[in-house]
Parts: C-alpha cells; structure tokens; sequence
C-alpha cells in the first residue's frame, strides 16, 4: 500500500513511495507527530539520481521487518535536496562538522524541535568493514534516546550553538572586495594543487572544476598569464578525452572515481552539463581548439535530446543505474560501457578494431567484469570513419534499456543551461539553441514565476512545485536572463533580472555586512538561516547573485546593484589564497570587477548586415564579464544605450567602463582587438 509520498512531486520521494516505511515529507506535521509521540526524527535525504541512494531503499528501506521497528520507535522524514536544497545545507554541515565527511543518501537523527544529535550517510544491511548496520544504528539511537535523554538534549544544544557560531562568520562585517594581490594568490594555489600529469585539481574522486575553469579564462584574458591558461586547456583536454565525458551521446558524468578521468561515476547532471557546455564555449572562444567547439557542441546536442522536458525546460539528471540485459539487474554504468565481442557483433571485425583502437577498448577493460569505459585519448586520424562509428555505435546503444531520468524542472539549473545555450547558439552559430534557451526561459517565466514577482524551486510536467525558490533560483535565473538579452537584444530580459535581483536585495541580503543568506527572510525557519558562499557543484548562490548584480549595473549604471556586488565579493578575498577551488565562481567575478567590467553598446538598424557583425565581434571577446547590447539608434530603454548615436550613418559600437565610453568603432577587426577575441 503507497505511503504519504505517493503524492509528492519529487520523482526521488516517488521512488520511496511504496517502501513500507510510513514516510513523511518534510513538513510541520511531522515534527508535531514526533512531539506527541514523543519520539525522535529520523531524517533521510537524497536525490533520484544518487546510486548508494538506491542501494539503501532496496536493502533497508524496502526491509519489513526493519521497516516496522522504524515506524514503532521514529518518525521517518524524506526530503529531496533538490527540492529543498536549504534543508540539506543546515544538516549537511552539522553531519560534516562532527564527522568530517558529508554525503548522499544522509542520514541524521533529530530532535522534535529538529535538532541533530546523530549524523551518518550510508548505511549497510549488515555490519561491514567497522561500519555498523543500519538496525544498529536504529536500536542505538533508540536507547540513547529512551536512557540518556537529558545526554541527547545537550548532545543537540552544542551542536545547534555551533552551527550559529559558524553562520555568524561569513556577516561578521563588511570587507572590500578581491584585489590584484588576492586573485594573483589565487592561483598560485590552484598552480600547486594542480594536476600537472593528469590535468584537473587535486587527486580521486575528481570533480569537473568548471567555475575555477572560468576564472582561469577570465584571468588569462586580463592579465596574459600563460599558467592561468595552461591549467584551464589541460584539464578541458582531459575530460574531454577521458572517460568522465559520454564519447558517443555527449555530456558528462557527475565525477571520475579515479584521478585519471577514466571511470565516471555515471549519473548525468543538468547543472554539470549547463556549467560545462558554458566553459568549453569559453576554452574554444579563448584558444580556437576544435576539441573544445565540438565538446560545447556535442554537450549542447545532449541537453536537447536527453534532458529537455516536453514543456520546453529541461530535466534535472539521468540515473546511474540501467538494466543490464545480460544479468537482468539494474547496474551502474549498464547503459554506456562495452566489451571487445559487442564491438565485433556491430561493425564486423575492421570496424570493431579501429573503434577498439580509437575508445580504449580492450579485452581486461576499464571497468567492472571486463567493460570499458569510452575514452578519445588521441584526435581520430579520419574524422569521417570516426564520425560513421561513432554514429553507429549511439545507434546501438539507444536499443539499451536507458537510464531513468529525473523530470523535476529546477530553476538555478535551469538558469544555467539558458545562458550556456544562449551563449553557445548566438557564438557558434547554432539558432536553434538560442530558441531552446528561449523555450526554457519561457517555462520559468510562466510557471515558476508567481504574480508577485517570487520564483518557486521545482516545477514538473508543467505543473509548480510548492517549495519557494532559494538564492541559487533567483541568480541562476537572472544570470540566464542576461545571457539572453546579450544574444537577442529583447529589453525584457534584462528588465526581468533586474526584477529577481531587486527581490535578493529586499529579501536575500544582510544589510549591515552586504552579506548573502540562502533563505528568504520569509523562508521557512529552520534551526538555523542557511549562508554558504563557497561552490558545490554549482556556483554559490552567494557568489552567482554578486555576478548577475555586477553585470546588470553594467546595463543600467546602477549604483545600488554594483555596491550589493562588491559588498558580497568582500567574503572571496578571505578565502581566494587558502580555497580557490571552492570559491571559483566569485573569482571569476572578481576578475570582471578589476576589468570592468567592459560595457558594449551596438547601435544600429536591426537586421543590417555591419550591426550583426559588431555584435558577433563583441560576443566573441575575451574581456572578463564584458557586457553586450545591441539596439536600434535613439533607444532609450536601455541605460547603456541611451545617446550612442550612429557614426557616419554607419552602426557603431562603444566599448565603455562605467559608462565612460572610447571612441566609437564602425569596424568589426577593431572591436574585436579591444575586447581580446582571438576567433571569428
């Protein structure tokens, strides 16, 4: 019989929703059953592509007779973190504060009044290699809570007042923003942490660095380092190449469990994806490289064709896990790997080596039971038989049992993916990505946006989801309105950024140290405001507003928007030369803030053939964070272009900092050599 998430609108909380566990979703009911049964909370969190998610509901979850003492002795709560990604930012640090590692699924053990007092993540059916099982783990949170409840009470107490203690340091007080010294600190670091064999920071698992990527780029178009760049083309290289990256449908996997790139471990993130699709288009803008062009372009082809909902959004991951028909059992990476015989089965024996050859094939494999995992180590020789096999060999695994997909729309994300394929169809001249941004950005527009101007988080199958949208939902999505304003010059979507960032300053912005919070000042209260401002695997919330707040004062002059983004840039100075790797995003930002960054105002009739020209040239510079718009002579409803008449009859750009413009170009090459382009 389904429990309570059988109407929920998480596909992740779907999954849970015939489990015998009596569930509930994250709710005030169900800490005020917890109260009057006078029982703890047990507090499980997920997502629907997470594999050791799966793992744990099939060996525990799905186990009656654990399932029953559960129910007898707790209140079970599952939350989805996508949906409420501030719920898993509270208990998240607290499980990484008193354990030193945090993770999916987590599992935290609560207090009626929602206090952690108990923290762990997966947990086995039996006891394995010092780890306890989950039923011991149950019956020991049960003694301690029936025999030592006054210990429990203190135990939740200190780790509550530590949590505060930790949320008070990031609004401790006002700073300036990253200077020269602090970005040049910056990366030193990341030169040291560097990857010289392998590319890449760090060592296994490795994550795909696609916001320190952008502040290589960034910094490299400002300053000229050579290092900046070398660390940003080897590691795009090699992801490219390795195994991490789906060499025959595009896109990437979430990791690599080993420092070489080979083994993904092979859910498929949008927000991945969208991240990444932007940085190869700025590795090609910056360097030229086909590699890059054509893994920009075969990222974007896999967003379309993979992730894109009917309504025109896109979904939000692809799972880990597919059948294999040979076993019969849902397995990792069943979908994507391939032995030698496969490989003969298609293509007949000439074919079968040269792709054996051409994706690191071999008979041992790279995987588990002698598989491989496709890699491109070397550029193909033919690029017209490599074409041809590739094409067959997508062909073929289509007719695979596919991987179950994540349909929840979520606005950051989808933010995100509007500005990369925006970005991408307007440079590498591909309209129908531009379309599909618009698409989305539609979407958000009319079903995440409510009448008074808030975003909601998720919607799915067209339909609003109830969570509201936290700080990541309203910069993402005006970042991707940006984007699309620069590409179609349509004034209202830089007026409806403008809208969702003057709601973070209203409502997301701590006025006295111009610090971010994660929640709403109306948000639901939890044990504590969540406030972040380093990278995960997307941009910070706090970071990504500063970005959209810089580049709409650059629209618009706004003297109130840059101050909000140098106010909260103060927190990346502190922690440019000790964390790079984790504050990427914001010095990126920072990098357009010490150029600019530089304003471009195209003038001239729409349609004529020297205005898409200007554009194209002021699209393809390399100038961190440059701004570009384009618009008719005697506009008035964007600031940057008021009084930019035309030269000599013929459209113009100027190329201004704080409005403080050079002299007008009529000439595309000159455009182009001031703002750094390097292609055409």
């Amino acid at each position: 019989m389904p429990n309570r998430l059988a109407d929920a609108t998480s596909p992740y909380l779907q999954q849970h929703a015939e489990n015998p566990v009596d569930w509930w979703e994250w709710s005030p009911g169900a800490f005020e059953e917890a109260a009057r049964r006078g029982v703890p909370v047990l507090l499980s969190v997920g997502y629907a592509a997470c594999h050791w998610c799966h793992v744990m509901a099939h060996e525990s979850f799905e186990d009656a007779g654990l399932a029953g003492y559960l129910n007898e002795r707790f209140v079970a709560v599952k939350v989805d973190r996508e949906e409420r990604p501030d719920v898993d930012a509270v208990y998240m640090e607290a499980v990484q504060a008193a354990t030193g590692q945090g993770g999916w699924p987590m599992t935290v053990f609560l207090t009626p009044d929602k206090e952690p007092f108990y923290f762990g993540t997966y947990f086995p059916p039996e006891p394995r290699h010092g780890m306890p099982s989950f039923r011991q783990v149950l019956e020991g949170v049960d003694a301690a809570w029936r025999d030592r409840r006054q210990e429990v009470g203190e135990v939740a107490g200190r780790i509550r007042a530590d949590l505060a203690q930790r949320a008070a340091v990031y609004s401790a007080g006002a700073h300036n923003p990253p200077g020269e010294a602090d970005l040049h600190q910056a990366l030193v670091t990341l030169s040291r942490e560097f990857d010289q064999a392998r590319g890449g920071f760090g060592g296994a698992p490795k994550f795909p660095p696609a916001m320190v990527v952008e502040f290589l780029l960034r910094h490299h178009a400002r300053t000229g380092s050579e290092a900046a760049l070398e660390m940003a083309v080897r590691t795009g290289e090699a992801m490219a190449r390795g195994g991490i990256h789906d060499q025959l449908g595009g896109g990437f996997a979430r990791y690599a469990v080993d420092a070489g790139w080979v083994v993904p471990h092979f859910e498929k993130m949008l927000y991945d994806n969208a991240l990444l699709l932007r940085a190869y288009l700025h590795l090609w803008r910056a360097t030229g490289s086909a590699l890059a062009r054509r893994t920009a372009l075969t990222t974007a082809d896999f967003l379309l064709r993979e992730l894109r909902t009917p309504e025109g959004a896109f979904a939000s991951a692809l799972d880990a896990d597919s059948l294999d028909e040979e076993t019969g059992q849902s397995a990792e990476g069943a979908y994507y790997v391939w032995e030698p015989g496969q490989l003969v089965d298609l293509l007949g024996p000439a074919d079968a080596a040269t792709a054996a050859r051409l994706f690191t094939v071999t008979a041992d494999g790279t995987f588990e039971h002698g598989t491989s995992v496709l890699q491109l180590l070397a550029e193909p020789e033919d690029s017209a038989e490599y074409e041809a096999i590739r094409a067959r060999m997508l062909e073929a695994r289509s007719a695979r049992p596919a991987p179950a997909r994540d349909d929840k729309v979520v606005a950051a994300w989808n933010g995100l993916a509007v500005a990369a394929l925006a970005e991408t169809g307007a440079l590498l001249e591909r309209p129908d990505l531009v379309e599909a941004a618009e698409r989305a950005a539609d979407l958000l527009l009319a079903v995440h946006l409510t009448p008074d101007g808030r975003l909601l988080r998720t919607s799915r199958d067209g339909r609003p989801g109830a969570n509201a949208g936290v700080l990541e939902d309203y910069a993402d999505t005006a970042e991707g309105f940006l984007a699309l304003y620069a590409v179609t010059g349509e004034a209202e979507w830089l007026q409806l950024a403008g809208g969702l960032l003057d709601t973070v300053l209203k409502h997301f912005t701590d006025e006295a140290s111009g610090a971010l919070y994660d929640t709403a000042d109306d948000a639901e209260e939890l044990i504590r405001r969540p406030q972040d401002p380093t990278d995960n695997a997307t941009p910070s919330g706090w970071t990504a507003a500063a970005g959209a707040l810089l580049t709409y004062a650059a629209y618009t002059g706004s003297d109130r928007h840059r101050t909000a983004a140098e106010r909260a840039l103060g927190v990346v100075g502190a922690l440019a030369g000790r964390a790079p790797r984790f504050i990427g995003w914001g010095l990126a930002v920072a990098e357009a803030l010490l150029d600019g960054p530089r304003e471009v105002a195209v003038v001239g009739p729409a349609g004529d053939g020297a205005t898409a020209a200007l554009r194209r040239a002021a699209l393809l510079g390399t100038a961190p964070g440059a701004v570009v718009a384009v618009g008719e002579p005697g506009e008035t409803e964007v600031p940057l272009l008021t009084d930019r008449p035309l030269v000599g009859g013929a459209p113009a750009a100027y190329v201004c900092r704080h409005f403080a413009c050079d002299a007008p170009t009529t000439d595309p090459a000159v455009l182009a050599e001031r703002l750094g382009a390097t292609v055409d």
